[in-house]
C-alpha cells in the first residue's frame, strides 16, 4: 500500500512575541489541493489579522482547530497529505540521513506524521534570499515562504504519531456548510465550528437542541434559545447569514436582559496595556486652549500645493510636524524607563505612534522615523496607516517600536481628554476639536478657530516644567506655524 506523509503545520509566531492567536476563518477545506504559500487560514492576534500561507505543497487532510477558538503559539492547525513528492523538498531531497539520537524513523505505513512550525526569523546569512523571490527555492535544500522557511530535507525531525482513531478512513472533503458531529445515541448533530464553540462555552448539550436552520442545521440562537429555555424566533439570524458577518468582531452572547462579549484579540490586548500603564506610571494632565486659526490657513494653502497634489492634508498633519518639533527641545517626551536597568532611555528619533479607533477595536500604529520626514512625507505615511488601520491589517511590526502618540479625539467632537500613556513610553498628546469660538484679539471679541491639546506624560520621567514647556511648544506652533522655523 502507498505511503501517505501527512505534516502539520502549527500557528507560527508571526512576530513581536505572539503568544496565542484566534482561527477567525479557513481559506480551504479538506480535500483542497494547497501550493506552497496558498493562504489557508486568517487569524486574529492581539495586535492584528493576519492571513497564514501554507509551507506544504499537497492535498489538505484535516483541519485541526475550529473557528473562533484560540489557541497558543506551535499548536497544529492543519494537517496536509505530501505524500507523492508534493512537499516543500524535492522527491530527490527525501530524508536519508541517520536520525538523531533518540529518534525513530517510522516504517512505511499508510499514515506518517511530520510536525513542523515554520522558521520567522531571518535566514542564515549563508542563506540569504533575494526580494522577490518568496515561494522559490533557497539554497540549502528549502523553499522560502510567507511565514518562513520551508524545511530542509536533512532538517525534518520525524517521529511517529498515533493518529485519532487508529485504522480510521481519511478525512473527506466537507460537502456543506455545516460539520456533522459523530453520532450520540443515534442522533447526528448538525452545527459550525462556532456554534459548537458556543455550545460548549454555555454548557449546551447539542443533541439535546431543536434545530431551526437550513437542513436541520444548529444555529447560533438555536443554543441560546436553549439556555433561555424559549423557542429559536422565526426570523432568527441563519447561520448562514451569520457568516457573512464581518468575523473580526467577537460574536457577543446574549443571555436574558444582558449581552456578553468575549474579551480577546485587541480589546484584550488594550486592557492590559491600559491597566498596565496606569498603575505602573504616575500619570500627570495638562491643558492647553490655543487660538489655531493660523494654521487653519496653512492647511488651505497646503492643499493647494503641488507638492501636497492627490495627498490629503488636514490639521492632524500640521499637529505631527509640531510634536516632532517640540520634542527636540524637550527629549524627555520621547523617552522610555527602565526599571531593570534603573535607566531614562531618550530617543534620538520619533516612531510616531496615531491612536486609530477600528471596527476591532482600538489599535496604535506609528510612523517610524517621524520626526526625518518632510510634510508631503508624513502626510503620505499617515495616509497609508489610516487606510491600513481602517482595513484592519496593520501588522505587529507597525505597532511596535512607538515612542511618542497622538490621540485625536477631535475626529468625534471632543474637546480634549485625559489620555493613559502607551505602555513604554513616557507621553501622549491629545488633539480635541477645533472650532469657532468667540476669542479675543487685541481688545476685541471676534470669531476664532480654537482648540484645546492635553498632554499626559510620566511623572517618572518628564517634570511639570518639561510637560509643560513642551505642550507650550506644540501651542505656539500651531498659534504662529512660522515659530517652526526658529527651531527646524
Amino acid at each position: 500500500m502507498a505511503m501517505s506523509e501527512i505534516k502539520q503545520f502549527r500557528l507560527p509566531d508571526v512576530g513581536e512575541g505572539l503568544t496565542e492567536a484566534e482561527i477567525v476563518s479557513w481559506k480551504v477545506k479538506p480535500g483542497d489541493t494547497v501550493k506552497v504559500n496558498d493562504i489557508v487560514v486568517e487569524i486574529e492576534t492581539a495586535k492584528s489579522l493576519v492571513e497564514l500561507p501554507s509551507p506544504y505543497a499537497g492535498t489538505v487532510s484535516e483541519l485541526l482547530v475550529e473557528e473562533g477558538t484560540t489557541i497558543a503559539v506551535h499548536t497544529p492547525i492543519i494537517s496536509v497529505d505530501v505524500s507523492g513528492g508534493a512537499a516543500v523538498a524535492s522527491a530527490a531531497e527525501v530524508d536519508t540521513a541517520d536520525p538523531p539520537a533518540g529518534e525513530t524513523v517510522p516504517a512505511p505505513a499508510d499514515s506518517a506524521v511530520t510536525d513542523m512550525v515554520p522558521e520567522v526569523t531571518a535566514p542564515p546569512a549563508d542563506e540569504a534570499v533575494e526580494p522577490g523571490l518568496i515561494g522559490g527555492p533557497a539554497p540549502g535544500g528549502r523553499t522560502s515562504v510567507l511565514v518562513g522557511y520551508g524545511p530542509r530535507s536533512t532538517e525534518a525531525k520525524r517521529r511517529p504519531r498515533k493518529s485519532a482513531a487508529a485504522g480510521a478512513p481519511a478525512a473527506q472533503p466537507a460537502a456543506g456548510p455545516a460539520t456533522p458531529s459523530a453520532p450520540v445515541a443515534g442522533v447526528t448533530v448538525l452545527a459550525k465550528p462556532p456554534v459548537r464553540k458556543l455550545a460548549r462555552d454555555l454548557g449546551v448539550d447539542l443533541t439535546t437542541v431543536t434545530a431551526s436552520g437550513v437542513g436541520g442545521t444548529i444555529t447560533r440562537e438555536d443554543v441560546q434559545a436553549a439556555v433561555s429555555g424559549t423557542s429559536a424566533p422565526p426570523d432568527a439570524l441563519t447561520d448562514a447569514a451569520a457568516a457573512a458577518v464581518p468575523a473580526v468582531i467577537p460574536a457577543p452572547t446574549r443571555l436574558g436582559g444582558e449581552t456578553r462579549v468575549p474579551v480577546k484579540g485587541v480589546r484584550k490586548m488594550t486592557a492590559q496595556a491600559m491597566v498596565s500603564s496606569a498603575f505602573s506610571a504616575p500619570h500627570v494632565t495638562e491643558w492647553v486652549t490655543v487660538d489655531v486659526s493660523a494654521t487653519m490657513e496653512l492647511v488651505e494653502r497646503l492643499r493647494a500645493h503641488r507638492d501636497f497634489r492627490d495627498l490629503r492634508v488636514s490639521p492632524l498633519l500640521v499637529v505631527m510636524k509640531a510634536l516632532c518639533l517640540a520634542v527636540r527641545r524637550t527629549p524627555e517626551l520621547n523617552a522610555t524607563w527602565d526599571e531593570a536597568a534603573g535607566e531614562i532611555v531618550l530617543k534620538h528619533y520619533v516612531n510616531l505612534g496615531i491612536a486609530a479607533a477600528t471596527p476591532r477595536g482600538l489599535v496604535v500604529p506609528n510612523v517610524k522615523g517621524a520626526d526625518a520626514m518632510s510634510m508631503p512625507e508624513l502626510a503620505r505615511a499617515l495616509a497609508d496607516l489610516v487606510e491600513t488601520a481602517r482595513a484592519g491589517r496593520t501588522q505587529p511590526a507597525d505597532m511596535s517600536g512607538g515612542t511618542i502618540t497622538i490621540t485625536n479625539v477631535g475626529v468625534f467632537g471632543v474637546d480634549s481628554g485625559t489620555p493613559i500613556i502607551n505602555p513604554g513610553e513616557s507621553a501622549i498628546l491629545c488633539f480635541g476639536a477645533i472650532r469657532q469660538q468667540p476669542w479675543v484679539v487685541d481688545g476685541a471679541v471676534v470669531p476664532r478657530w480654537v482648540t484645546t491639546l492635553a498632554v499626559s506624560f510620566d511623572h517618572r520621567i518628564v517634570d511639570g516644567a518639561q510637560g509643560s514647556r513642551f505642550l507650550a511648544d506644540v501651542a505656539a506652533i500651531l498659534e504662529d506655524p512660522a515659530t517652526a522655523l526658529l527651531w527646524a
